[in-house]
């Protein structure tokens, strides 16, 4: 049977499936919408579950938030998206840009060859402890989150929420979404757990505010 001939018979089986065009089921909605709890303890859980995921967690200000990259950095090679501030950056590092002058990206290989990567983030669900990223241009392609090995992400307390709700409503939809939890990580089939496979191995995350 061909490609063509069995996308063919699935969507017969899918069509004869649906003849009596069966109503969907109303899902509740009755799950918390909303956080009562105060913004401070919001953040502390956030800190907690990140810690919990294995992420190195840092409290920085606009002031001391580039002695602090430049700890964390140290000589790698870094690249950063076109949106992330100059003034976040640390005096006498020099990142490599993600879209040159001519409008091309780095490869998948270049991406692979640099130590770093240092964006920002659009908002970050406390209960889960995720951290979203959605393709602004502080935060870039989701390949610049992906491949380099150390991922430094900073995030504003301003786009701290508890509740997964909460975040989505803060999400456009329309782009690319990334959900960070933690570093990559992963369990082979003796149950170890595997760092790096899917994602950076190591991901630090700084608190600005």
């Amino acid at each position: 049977m061909s490609q063509t001939d069995a996308k063919a018979t699935i969507l017969a089986r899918i069509g004869h499936a649906l003849r009596d065009e069966p109503a969907a089921p109303e899902v509740p909605r009755n799950y918390r919408r909303t956080s009562s709890l105060n913004h401070d303890d919001v953040v502390e859980m956030l800190e907690d579950r990140l810690t919990d995921y294995k992420a190195n967690v840092y409290r920085e200000t606009t002031e001391t938030l580039p002695g602090r990259l430049r700890e964390l950095l140290g000589d790698a090679s870094t690249v950063v998206p076109d949106g992330v501030p100059d003034t976040w950056l640390p005096e006498g590092i020099e990142p490599v840009r993600d879209v040159n002058d001519s409008g091309s990206v780095l490869s998948a290989r270049e991406l692979d060859a640099l130590g770093a990567v240092v964006t920002a983030s659009t908002v970050s669900c406390a209960e889960t402890g995720t951290i979203f990223l959605n393709s602004r241009p502080d935060e870039g392609r989701r390949a610049l989150s992906l491949v380099p090995d150390h991922h430094v992400c900073v995030v504003p307390l301003d786009t701290v929420v508890e509740l997964i709700p909460e975040a989505f409503e803060r999400i456009n939809h329309a782009d690319p979404i990334t959900m960070i939890s933690g570093p990559s990580a992963t369990s082979d089939i003796e149950l170890e757990r595997v760092e790096g496979v899917h994602g950076p191995r190591r991901l630090d995350v700084v608190l600005l505010g």
